[in-house]
């Protein structure tokens, strides 16, 4: 079993025994953290849906992250993290929104480096956001945010 279903398993089971919800807003990993997920027996007691935000006018109009925002700072921020996170937790009706934002490259994106990943977390308690700097390819650095969203959502759901 790979690392991402493994992360992704201890989260489906996690959330079941304590009875909450999951959404996803998803830009650099475009859906992956959800389909990671969605592969465990058991999710769809779990994961509410998810949403693929890989445009600034989606994040804007569907997740409702502040235009501004998004114009002052780039859509590779931690608090553009927190704001899809709680933006997926509102439209998805969830307990707990995970959101990713990066650059997977090869290019550079918003003044951020190839490899800077921002997951966001939104819980009753509130929104967190978490920095990383991921190294490879294209490929690993999306499985490395993945996998970094999944560790975050187990640490949310573990309260």
């Amino acid at each position: 079993m790979s690392n991402l279903h493994n992360l992704a398993a201890q989260a489906v089971r996690r959330a079941l025994e304590t009875g909450q919800t999951v959404g996803t807003a998803e830009s650099l990993t475009a859906g992956m953290v959800s389909a990671v997920l969605a592969d465990t027996p058991g999710a769809s007691g779990m994961l509410q849906g998810g949403v693929v935000a890989y445009q600034n006018s989606v994040k804007d109009a569907v997740l409702h992250v502040p235009a501004e925002l998004l114009a002052r700072v780039g859509s590779v921020d931690s608090d553009v993290a927190r704001a899809m996170a709680a933006g997926a937790r509102t439209v998805l009706g969830a307990d707990v929104g995970i959101s990713t934002t990066g650059v997977a490259g090869p290019d550079a994106h918003d003044g951020k480096p190839v490899g800077r990943v921002y997951i966001g977390i939104a819980t009753a308690a509130g929104t967190a956001g978490y920095e990383y700097s991921f190294t490879g390819s294209r490929p690993d650095i999306r499985a490395s945010a993945c996998a970094a969203a999944l560790e975050r959502l187990l640490e949310a759901l573990s309260g």
